[in-house]
């Protein structure tokens, strides 16, 4: 609206401009040499225009002689980069869909018309990724790492082919040079947190954990959590040749995160080495409210040593008070009960649990009970066939893989904190390698101790409780064939744990009488020495 209204005024005011002109005649006269010209000034006027309108066109029509063969050759090269993208279009959208010809077909005329594209390029790796040619990849990722704004696309691609492949020493060496190409990539830094993690390069692993946080790449509660396992990690590990240091960690770790259980049991075997009973007690009190657990219940009753045996059942007696209901404090009271060989409270702590389904340890418990109270008897042998199909206890377990010691991150993902005190999943045979096997390998440490079958051999006092009286003479029989030996499990996962902490007493494997009983159909020939092997993990 506007613009017509200028128009209007404009058109207005050339109409009063010339009838102005026009009431108002006058001549215009040129002389040139012997030229003499004569005319009036509205004639003047109008030739003036003319001539401005004239050379105007003439100027026009020299620029776009001059500019024609740039433009034409502009003109050809976008409509061949429109080409070019549209083929990487093509070709992204047939990745997305699993078209590998198509894939490939666009991925070519790509590069051949958009060349060292960084699109191009992608649609290169992706389309060798989508066929399985991971050298084609590898090539496309490496040429864009000469391109400073591709080069974190290209290591990220070529951090992934060298997982894929197992290389784990590339692996960190492509996210070290990713995370100082550029600190703000997530997966650049969470990556080389784990490496670290699982090298036991605390300070470093700490130092990259700060930088994440720094960046926001994590939030501050996982920050903080992250940090007080890491400090718990190198407390442990430097509680044999450090204790101060390792005490400072290991508090610090607490103020971070006062219910994890590995801190408290080891800052408080180390303050009770120090005679600091009741600050250890406080801290085995803070976890055991938040994250009951037999390591803790079992410092706890021995955090002031030489204590008799019913001094550490009132002290169990106190800190099982804290967590009501729980099964680590029926457990932890009935093994002080026993100790102090008031079998009628061990009973009645396990109780509870008998009705909902005991576990392997609180049938191994009742055996152990039944046979210091009252011997040998078939309540013994009942228990420890109860105790070979209960169902599991917890355990530490991250990723498939249960540990009898808690570690820092998983030895499968490398994952930091992912061991958690749960029921173990039951599975049909352990993995035979693991991410953490490539990285302890690459960095040349010696061979770590394995996560295997366990072999457990039931204590003399169950074993003199289940061997029967001497039986009465029998007619010679020829002896039984010895049974085959039984072949070796597949080893699981290589796992390096920290160092021990204090464990939950191993789970008792029955060992089956020799001779058949009144209440026991026995299983043959005499093997009072035998092994009876199962798998950790079920």
């Amino acid at each position: 609206m506007l613009r017509i209204i200028v128009i209007i005024v404009a058109i207005a005011l050339a109409g009063l401009g010339l009838s102005w002109l026009a009431d108002r005649p006058g001549d215009v006269v040129l002389t040139f040499q012997h030229w003499h010209v004569r005319t009036t000034l509205t004639v003047a006027a109008i030739a003036l225009l003319a001539l401005v309108a004239l050379l105007v066109l003439l100027v026009g029509l020299l620029r776009w002689l001059l500019r024609s063969p740039a433009a034409l050759s502009g003109y050809f090269r976008t409509r061949r980069r429109s080409r070019g993208f549209n083929a990487v279009t093509q070709g992204m959208i047939a990745v997305g869909s699993g078209d590998v010809r198509r894939a490939q077909r666009q991925a070519a005329e790509a590069e051949k018309i958009l060349g060292s594209e960084p699109l191009a390029l992608l649609l290169r790796a992706q389309a060798a990724q989508l066929s399985g040619d991971r050298a084609g990849a590898e090539a496309a990722f490496r040429l864009m790492l000469e391109d400073p704004e591709t080069r974190p696309l290209g290591l990220r691609g070529l951090f992934v082919e060298a997982r894929r492949r197992g290389d784990a020493r590339a692996a960190r060496m492509l996210a070290s040079e990713a995370v100082k190409t550029s600190p703000t990539l997530p997966w650049a830094g969470t990556a080389l947190l784990e490496f670290q993690s699982l090298e036991k390069d605390w300070a470093g692993a700490l130092a990259t954990l700060a930088r994440n946080a720094d960046h926001r790449l994590i939030d501050k509660d996982t920050a903080r959590r992250h940090r007080a396992v890491l400090l718990a990690a190198r407390g442990i590990e430097q509680a044999e040749r450090d204790r101060a240091g390792a005490r400072a960690s290991l508090l610090e770790a607490l103020k971070l995160a006062p219910g994890l259980v590995p801190a408290a049991v080891m800052a408080a075997r180390l303050l009770s080495e120090s005679n600091e009973i009741r600050k250890a007690s406080k801290i085995l009190e803070a976890a055991w409210r938040l994250s009951p657990h037999p390591d803790i219940a079992e410092t706890y009753m021995n955090v002031r040593l030489g204590d008799s045996a019913r001094d550490r059942l009132t002290r169990i007696q106190s800190l099982a008070a804290q967590a009501p209901g729980s099964p680590e404090s029926g457990v932890a009271l009935a093994r002080a009960a026993l100790a102090a060989r008031d079998f009628t409270l061990a009973r009645s702590s396990l109780t509870p649990f008998l009705a909902s389904g005991a576990t392997e340890r609180v049938c191994l418990l009742m055996a152990e009970i039944e046979e210091a109270e009252n011997g040998s008897t078939g309540k013994v042998r009942e228990w420890l066939s109860r105790a070979v199909r209960a169902p599991r206890d917890p355990a530490w377990t991250a990723d498939g893989v249960v540990s009898d010691v808690w570690l820092p991150a998983s030895p499968v993902t490398g994952h930091l904190d992912a061991f958690e005190w749960k029921m173990p999943v039951e599975r049909l045979g352990a993995p035979t390698d693991s991410y953490a096997d490539d990285v302890l390998a690459d960095i040349d440490e010696p061979e770590q101790p394995r996560l295997v079958e366990a072999e457990v051999v039931a204590p003399a006092a169950v074993q003199d409780a289940l061997a029967p009286a001497e039986p009465p003479e029998a007619p010679e029989t020829p002896p039984a064939a010895e049974p085959a030996a039984p072949e070796p499990k597949a080893e699981a996962a290589k796992v390096e744990p920290l160092k021990p902490l204090a464990r939950r007493a191993a789970p008792i494997t029955p060992v089956l009488p020799s001779h058949p009983v009144p209440d026991d159909p026995g299983t043959g020939p005499d093997k009072a020495n035998t092994v009876v092997r199962f798998p950790i993990n079920g």
